[in-house]
């Protein structure tokens, strides 16, 4: 492409990224993308890849860190009682975890997902994939929450957000690195409180994160059981 070319096409798909999926990436990811594309893909094309390679970055180094599209600096504050996220503010999934089962039914929860299986009520069913799934969202467990998440934002600010009402998409399963959407989302004492109306899901994933979350999550569920049991024991 043209530089004159180039210019405009990357203005083009950043407005598109930043109105359908709020997402803001930075010039010079921007710059890199369009390097390696051809003058003549369509727009529709252009913004389909982008998304794509948007959803598998890590949102620290591809998308902008300007206030009005992160948290707070202090988000995390618990001494701030309430205050309201305008957004829209992008966020990657960094840790997930069920609030409503033990330690052990999430180590089964998690091998069952490594089984590729998943659970529909009590029942254990097999999970397969389709040409027409899209598994960027990870295989969800939709059982079970609410959810605490440890979600983090452009500027790599961290917080807790916990699912207030079921969010589609959210469960066991989802994949670490998955990019979500918040607005108008109240926080409480540091916490965001999530429910459909100002959580969405984008998808995506961070793939090696998604592989040590995994197995860090189960070998430390795992100790913490057996350090539970160490401390039930009675002295002798």
């Amino acid at each position: 492409m043209s530089s004159q070319t180039l210019q405009l096409a990357a203005q083009q798909l950043a407005a598109q990224l930043a109105s359908t999926k709020s997402l803001h990436p930075t010039q010079q990811w921007l710059t890199a993308f369009m390097s390696t594309q051809k003058a003549t893909t369509p727009l529709p094309a252009l913004t389909q890849t982008a998304l794509f390679r948007l959803l598998s970055s890590d949102i620290t180094t591809s998308l902008t860190a300007e206030d009005r599209h992160c948290l707070p600096n202090d988000v995390y504050n618990v001494n701030i009682k309430e205050r309201r996220l305008q957004g829209p503010i992008v966020v990657q999934l960094l840790g997930l975890e069920d609030m409503s089962k033990s330690r052990w039914e999430q180590v089964e929860a998690i091998e069952a997902l490594e089984r590729g299986e998943g659970t529909k009520g009590r029942e254990i069913i097999r999970v397969t994939a389709t040409e027409d799934d899209d598994d960027s969202g990870g295989s969800v467990n939709k059982g079970g929450g609410p959810h605490k998440l440890s979600l983090q934002d452009a500027r790599g600010t961290r917080v807790y957000g916990i699912e207030l009402k079921d969010i589609n998409g959210v469960g066991l399963g989802m994949s670490i690195g998955c990019k979500m959407v918040l607005k108008n989302a109240i926080v409480a004492r540091g916490v965001i409180l999530m429910e459909p109306a100002n959580s969405t899901i984008l998808g995506g994933k961070i793939e090696a994160l998604h592989k040590a979350w995994k197995e860090n999550r189960k070998a430390e569920l795992k100790a913490a059981i057996e350090a539970s049991k160490r401390t039930a024991q009675p002295n002798t």
